[in-house]
């Protein structure tokens, strides 16, 4: 039997996504080639890779010995490009970040973009995941690095630190809470709210929150970036969550007030997981030196520009 490494590609992200339309889209394939390439798999291995069902697919014990090699060829692969392209002049590497909204949005952008410029040969495949999720998908060799809640358990992942942040209640001035120094989560949902779209990780994790206390978020606009909630905030249209950095800044441009969240979980200690930092790509593994020791002046100079000192709102 033969696959080709677009094929291999391919089955991973299937695999990942757990559907073949989104997998071939990871893949930059039409679907109808992504099927294609699929079926001509199965008939090759000569048994089903996949189990096809109306909430997406699974793979089969083929399909998960499968998935474990083509995961390993194409980790040598990159490997080999890692190496040769600082000779033919393209990119040197590609490293697969996962995080958590949280780094995703406050953090990262600093510490990625000095590290690009500081490596312009390289580029950054990220994605935003859950926590736990992260913490599998690192393990399983789906990504090189994982920026996850210190909270979560990592389990035999080598972990280092990152940044500390925390989530607040951001309230218009004239609020009913806007007098408030802090209010638990459950309190707050009696108001309605403003928040990221439904499939973020964020609001993924606080609706969670709200049903493991018995009640419904009440969403009522969903956007893609906490400076747009902040601004919908600043109307009454509700209230949000987000970071504090985030609260922080915007609050100098906009009618707005930040509450703290009596909630262990608001608090936020994030954590750099790998699977094995000694067997990562090089460019990987400077990657999470950069993020441990590097890009620290970037950042303390981002809360200096967004005004105050961290810890404070």
């Amino acid at each position: 039997m033969r696959f080709d490494l677009t094929d291999l590609s391919l089955f991973r992200h299937v695999v990942e996504a757990g559907s073949i339309t989104h997998g071939a889209a990871r893949a930059h394939l039409a679907l109808a080639a992504a099927s294609t390439r699929i079926r001509a798999m199965e008939e090759a291995v000569g048994a089903p890779l996949l189990v096809r069902g109306r909430q997406g697919v699974t793979p089969t014990p083929a399909g998960r010995t499968l998935l474990q090699h083509a995961r390993t060829i194409l980790t040598q692969a990159e490997r080999l490009r890692e190496d040769l392209g600082a000779y033919a002049g393209g990119l040197a590497g590609q490293v697969r970040v996962l995080s958590n909204t949280n780094a995703l949005t406050e953090f990262l952008p600093e510490t990625l973009s000095s590290f690009l410029a500081a490596h312009p040969h390289v580029s950054v495949d990220l994605e935003e995941r859950l926590s736990d999720e992260i913490v599998g998908l690192i393990a399983e060799g789906v990504g090189d690095i994982g920026i996850v809640a210190g909270t979560v358990d990592a389990g035999k992942l080598t972990t280092f630190p990152y940044r500390t942040d925390r989530f607040v209640l951001v309230v218009a001035r004239d609020h009913p809470l806007a007098s408030r120094a802090s209010i638990g989560f459950a309190e707050v949902l009696d108001h309605d709210f403003v928040g990221l779209d439904r499939a973020s990780a964020l609001q993924r994790f606080l609706a969670d929150k709200a049903s493991r206390v018995g009640r419904p978020l009440r969403l009522r606009v969903q956007l893609r970036s906490f400076d747009a909630v902040c601004r919908l905030v600043e109307r009454n249209v509700g209230v949000g969550i987000v970071p504090e950095t985030t609260a922080r800044w915007a609050a100098k441009s906009m009618a707005i007030r930040a509450v703290a969240l009596t909630d262990p979980w608001a608090v936020r200690e994030l954590t750099i997981c790998v699977r094995d930092l000694a067997a990562l790509p090089f460019f990987a593994r400077k990657l999470v030196e950069h993020m441990r020791h590097g890009p620290a002046g970037a950042d303390a100079a981002a809360v200096a520009r967004r005004g105050g000192e961290p810890g404070r709102v």
